[in-house]
């Protein structure tokens, strides 16, 4: 939701917003933002603090008298430190001084809707935490891995890589980025404690480790997990 008076204002924000991917709701006075709020709570307020029937002080501070905790980024061209710190007092997450970058705004929305998504609602199904890469299943919690059906035993920092990968398949990993999976797990670990953990793990998931169809290396990049029955579809 947007509320801000100035109507060229409002049409820009918004149109920055849609291009984004967000449906916008823009409203002109701090009494319509109340109203709008207990109807429908948005994910964001975007809130000009200079309004005409309520400002937008005034606004957050009955938004989080009534206990609401959507996040709310508030614009002003107040830029007195007394006035940010009163806003952010008041409950505001992130405050902008006009005149603002429209690119700054959409990074500043896209670091508040990360920071305070919401969790799914009660009846809404789990999302499935095991990952699938054709024959090979990884699950995180239970700390199990198998395939085509046969368990296959690993150790903790074999399964961290292979939950990794696993998380991204196709996706190319650095050893970097594997090496950042092992940090403060494996006590002495280098870019070669990466390539022996996937030497073992080939060794388990492979039919042939020497030829390995699943767990691939990019040379000069890293390695990556693909379903070979995919691949080979792709091929033919």
């Amino acid at each position: 939701m947007v509320a801000e008076d100035d109507e060229k204002q409002a049409e820009l924000v918004r149109r920055y917003l849609e291009r984004e991917g967000h449906a916008v709701r823009v409203v002109g006075d701090g009494l319509a933002v109340l109203d709008a709020v207990r109807h429908r709570e948005p994910d964001l307020l975007v809130l000009d603090v200079m309004m005409p029937r309520a400002d937008g002080l005034d606004v957050v501070r009955v938004l989080r008298a009534e206990d609401r905790e959507l996040p709310v980024l508030m614009l002003t061209a107040r830029s007195t430190e007394d006035d940010l710190l009163l806003g952010l007092d008041l409950g505001a997450d992130d405050y902008m001084t006009k005149p603002y970058s429209p690119r700054e705004l959409m990074a500043r929305v896209r670091t508040l809707l990360r920071r305070t998504r919401r969790p799914a609602a009660p009846e809404a199904v789990a999302e499935d935490p095991v990952l699938r890469v054709g024959a090979l299943v990884v699950d995180p919690e239970r700390h199990e891995v198998s395939v085509g059906g046969a368990a296959v035993e690993c150790t903790p920092g074999e399964f961290r890589i292979l939950a990794a990968l696993a998380a991204g398949p196709d996706r190319v990993f650095s050893r970097q980025r594997l090496l950042e999976e092992l940090h403060g797990f494996d006590r002495y670990i280098s870019s070669r404690t990466v390539d022996v953990h996937v030497m073992n793990l080939r060794k388990k998931i492979e039919r042939a480790p020497r030829r390995p169809e699943r767990l691939l290396t990019v040379f000069g990049v890293g390695y990556k997990l693909t379903d070979p029955a995919k691949a080979a579809a792709r091929r033919a």
